[in-house]
């Protein structure tokens, strides 16, 4: 397994949906390149047939104070996080796993997960909302923070996740999974959720600054093209990804407590 990298490409691939069309070019260009080449804005220019102010834009988008920063950190990173090539499927399929831990890596942020373990300390109730493959991952979720005590449940049909939500209050908390960020259904019982005082985390990998005004905090997972409908590899992954490192923070706080349960329940599983 490499050492994990910090990467530019995670934050390219999250504000996809953001870029105008000549901006989707250039992004493009960065996510899909693999050799070594002249990346100036005025050899890119021609070779994108964009002009260099859409470049400059593009960079600024990215987060950056211009192409010449943005193209610095670019190949600083780029011999690192180069994919692999072959014919092996297994390779490729393994290959697509080490890629998404490595962007994980790249998007986690320790302060937020530290953030999202207070909140949930602080509700009496957890609610997880997910569709399809999202609502598979959030039974999972439930399942593992029943074993440390917490009251929590795992909606995935849509008619109850909309009837839940307007029982929400001050005392609940709800967490919606959507890797798309488009899951109809989830997205607007989080903004009725937050509407009635509920505290709302989103895991998705769409940035959208329209998501903060329902959002307490917003958890990007890592993508990769046609993830969203397991083309390349099961979507659920980057998630549960997101999961496990929650999963550990949380339980460091109060650990022994929450070891002393987690067993309890553990042992309640297998009495006769």
């Amino acid at each position: 397994m490499k050492e994990y990298q910090k990467s530019i490409i995670p934050h390219i691939e999250s504000l996809y949906e953001s870029f105008t069309p000549s901006e989707k070019s250039i992004a493009d260009f960065f996510i899909h390149n693999t050799e070594e080449s002249d990346i100036s804005s005025k050899a890119l220019s021609k070779k994108l047939f964009v002009s260099e102010a859409s470049i400059s834009r593009f960079a600024k988008k990215c987060g950056f104070d211009g192409y010449r920063q943005f193209a610095f950190v670019y190949k600083e990173s780029f011999e690192k996080t180069t994919p692999n090539i072959t014919a092996s499927y297994t390779k490729q399929v393994l290959d697509t796993y080490e890629e998404l831990l490595n962007k994980s890596y790249t998007l986690i942020d320790e302060d937020q997960m530290k953030r999202i373990v207070n909140i949930f300390s602080n509700k009496k109730r957890i609610y997880i909302y997910g569709r399809g493959s999202s609502g598979l991952v959030a039974q999972e979720m439930k399942l593992r923070l029943m074993r440390l005590g917490v009251n929590v449940e795992a909606i995935s049909d849509s008619h109850i996740m909309k009837m839940n939500s307007v029982l929400m209050n001050e005392e609940c908390l709800v967490i919606g999974i959507s890797v798309s960020g488009n899951t109809k259904e989830v997205i607007n019982s989080l903004k009725e959720s937050s509407k009635r005082g509920a505290s709302v985390v989103l895991i998705t990998s769409k940035q959208d600054e329209d998501m903060k005004d329902y959002c307490d905090e917003i958890v990007f997972i890592a993508v990769k093209e046609h993830l969203e409908n397991g083309k390349a590899i099961s979507p659920q992954f980057p998630v549960l990804i997101i999961v496990d490192i929650f999963y550990a923070h949380f339980l460091q706080s109060d650990r022994l407590r929450k070891e002393e349960l987690h067993n309890n329940t553990i042992n309640a599983l297998y009495k006769e």
